[in-house]
This record gives C-alpha cells, sequence and structure tokens, in this order.
C-alpha cells in the first residue's frame, strides 16, 4: 500500500494548513489512520489518530488546534492544523494499518512525509 502525503508549505506563525494523505493499492480495509512528525534533530512524534469509525486522539500538544478527519470511501486521512506556533515545524508522515485484498494479510504503511514550516 502506497501513502502520498501533500499540504504541507511555509506559514506564519498563526495560519493555518490542511494536510492530505491519500492511500492507493490492493486495499481491502484500512482501520488507523494517523499522522505523526518529526523535528530536525528529534525523533519522530505521535501527532494524531483515527479509526475506521471515526474516534479520534490528538498528542496534547495540538489539541483544540489540530483536527483530524478521513474518507474512507477515498482511502484519505487530513489533518486540519490552525493555531500554527513554530514548535510545529516538522516532516509530517501519514501512517495507516489494515489489510490487503486477495491474500488478507495486514499491512502497516507510511507516507513520504511532507515538510511543515512555520515562520515566528
Amino acid at each position: 500500500v502506497q501513502l502520498q502525503a501533500s499540504g504541507g508549505g511555509l506559514v506564519q506563525s498563526g495560519g493555518s494548513l490542511r494536510l492530505y494523505c491519500a492511500a492507493s493499492g490492493t486495499i481491502f480495509v484500512i482501520n488507523d489512520m494517523g499522522w505523526y512528525r518529526q523535528a530536525p534533530g528529534k525523533e519522530r512524534e505521535f501527532v494524531a489518530a483515527i479509526t475506521r469509525g471515526g474516534s479520534t486522539n490528538y498528542a496534547d500538544s495540538v489539541k483544540g488546534r489540530f483536527t483530524i478527519s478521513r474518507d474512507n470511501a477515498k482511502n484519505t486521512v487530513y489533518l486540519q492544523m490552525n493555531s500554527l506556533k513554530p514548535e510545529d515545524t516538522a516532516v509530517y508522515y501519514c501512517n495507516a494499518d489494515g489489510r490487503y485484498s486477495g491474500n488478507g494479510r495486514a499491512f502497516d504503511s507510511w507516507g513520504q512525509g511532507t515538510l511543515v514550516t512555520v515562520s515566528s
């Protein structure tokens, strides 16, 4: 399964961005989808996740500012980021787990990352 992330860019502090991540391939079902980020010199960290049924979970650092959503028909997950801060600067990666069609094997895939830069 391939994940294609997009939507990153340069934005001023207080601004907004919307990230997109579309999954493609021989997909039977996608269960959880999520976003992670990795800032320069730091480890990758969890940002937000959403189940197939729409239940969400957020890192404390983004609660109230970021909103994750998904379109199951399009195998796409979104991350609406508002009130951005310089400390949100990072490469954002999407993740999805589920099962392949045909053999029913499980997958856990990552996108290539999209850079978000927030200037002060």
